[in-house]
């Protein structure tokens, strides 16, 4: 009876403690993310859409400055890549006609910028043919683009 373990020993407590320290269990991404490097943004580049070659988007887009990974690079995601695929024989990784690649975090930066810059212009565009036809003797409402959000009793 002396070799028995004492059940004071074994409690829930401990095994709950151990199962909450890891993540919850979620749904695996069908894009893999690749390890961060500083001073890169990574994003996943359509390279053919099925099974059809899309060289006309992968030109743009090498052209607006991403470059493919080398596999060498993410080890983590080479097992992932398909198989027989263009990319994916030159040394890149592709996974379900995505070809991952990277640009400078600056050049993100610039690139934001620069379709910002765009959309505000379209958008004075918008306010500009609007007001044109304000009249003195009735005028249009300025057009007003805040927003706020109150939960519960007004705001409180």
């Amino acid at each position: 009876m002396d070799d028995r373990t004492i059940r004071d020993h074994d409690t829930r407590e401990v095994e709950s403690e151990a199962s909450r320290a890891e993540a919850p269990w979620a749904p695996p991404s069908i894009l893999p993310d690749p390890t961060p490097q500083d001073g890169w943004t990574f994003r996943w580049i359509r390279s053919s859409m099925m099974g059809v070659a899309d060289n006309t988007n992968v030109s743009k887009k090498f052209r607006g400055g991403w470059t493919p990974c080398r596999a060498e690079d993410h080890p983590e995601l080479c097992i992932l890549s398909d198989v027989g695929s263009r990319f994916g024989t030159d040394g890149n990784i592709e996974v379900g006609g995505l070809l991952l690649c990277k640009m400078p975090e600056e050049k993100v930066v610039e690139r934001s910028n620069y379709y910002r810059k765009i959309a505000e212009d379209q958008m004075a565009a918008v306010d500009a043919n609007y007001m044109r036809e304000n009249d003195p003797r009735m005028p249009l409402l300025d057009s007003e683009r805040k927003t706020r959000v109150d939960f519960g009793r007004g705001g409180q």
